[in-house]
């Protein structure tokens, strides 16, 4: 199973979906897209991710948003607590899109950071 966090107005977002359709998934696994503006992730499901992707919670916020200024998410001395909850509250935060698969998780921007999932 192929899961991928899409957000359709994004053209990193479209352009992954499109490659994975295309070209990496040759094998035509089921292939679940959740948009997570309109199903947007739980704390636990955060957490998850996050180990999947093996990266620092921060790596998967988007920095560029307003929501992160506003919310005074660059405070180093926030929790990881705090930044799980930050992205629950707030999914426009969260970095897209991520492409799951066989327990791994990458950040598809540029895109072909999922080929790694394919490999």
């Amino acid at each position: 199973m192929i899961t991928i966090y899409h957000n359709p107005r994004c053209s990193k977002s479209r352009a992954t979906c499109e490659l994975v359709g295309s070209t990496y998934n040759s094998a035509n696994e089921p292939t679940e897209v959740i948009e997570y503006l309109k199903q947007p992730l739980t704390v636990a499901q955060l957490k998850h991710l996050n180990a999947q992707l093996g990266c620092p919670v921060r790596d998967m916020i988007r920095d560029n948003e307003a929501e992160y200024k506003e919310l005074q998410l660059d405070n180093p001395a926030l929790s990881d607590a705090q930044l799980y909850e930050a992205l629950a509250s707030h999914p426009i935060l969260l970095q897209r899109p991520i492409v799951v698969r066989n327990g791994r998780a990458v950040i598809g921007r540029p895109p072909e950071n999922v080929a790694a999932l394919f490999v």
